[in-house]
């Protein structure tokens, strides 16, 4: 009976990470169980889509099949030092230690905060809406051979089409006679 209460007592444990290697196709950790018992090399299951390499002291919960603690895995880590709080219901984040997030709230809304987002797609970056604001503090830089619109550029002042308007019906007052429209014209 007491060899039976032993292998459930050992199914489940809880500890925190000592280390880790995300180097094979199966990440590993090492943990810190209650009681100061320090296993090695556990396979850490992931969701499918899904990974990340937990810090050093994240907490984990490890399944010991059978109760032998010679082979276990790693169901789930986390680290309650960095969580985000004060998610409303239903509310899902992705987040770092280093305080970047994507929080997908409520009301169909995406909150991103980084330092630096980089994109990176071989083909195109499609984004389909009924407005799009940028608000950059600094400046933009579109650094490309062809800037394209199908639709109207305008400033605070005026538009493309204003522009070429000016320019393809102007005329200058030189030695008292008026010059004729310019020949090549702005299309």
């Amino acid at each position: 009976m007491r060899q039976v209460l032993n292998k459930i007592m050992n199914l489940v444990s809880r500890g925190y990470i000592t280390s880790s290697n995300s180097a094979s196709k199966c990440q590993t950790l090492q943990i810190k169980m209650s009681g100061g018992e320090q296993k090695s090399d556990i396979e850490q299951i992931e969701s499918y889509g899904f990974t990340s390499r937990p810090l050093d002291g994240a907490e984990a919960v490890a399944l010991f099949l059978d109760g032998d603690k010679s082979h276990g895995v790693i169901l789930v880590a986390g680290d309650r030092r960095y969580r985000i709080k004060s998610l409303k219901q239903g509310e899902v984040a992705i987040y770092t230690d280093e305080g970047d997030y994507i929080i997908f709230n409520r009301n169909n809304e995406i909150n991103v905060k980084t330092k630096k987002f980089i994109v990176n797609a071989d083909d195109a970056i499609e984004l389909n809406t009924k407005n799009l604001v940028v608000k950059a503090s600094v400046g933009t830089n579109f650094a490309t051979p062809l800037l394209k619109s199908t639709g109207e550029i305008e400033d605070q002042t005026s538009t493309i089409s204003d522009i070429r308007t000016i320019y393809n019906e102007h005329t200058h007052n030189e030695t008292n006679s008026i010059t004729h429209v310019p020949n090549q014209r702005l299309e």
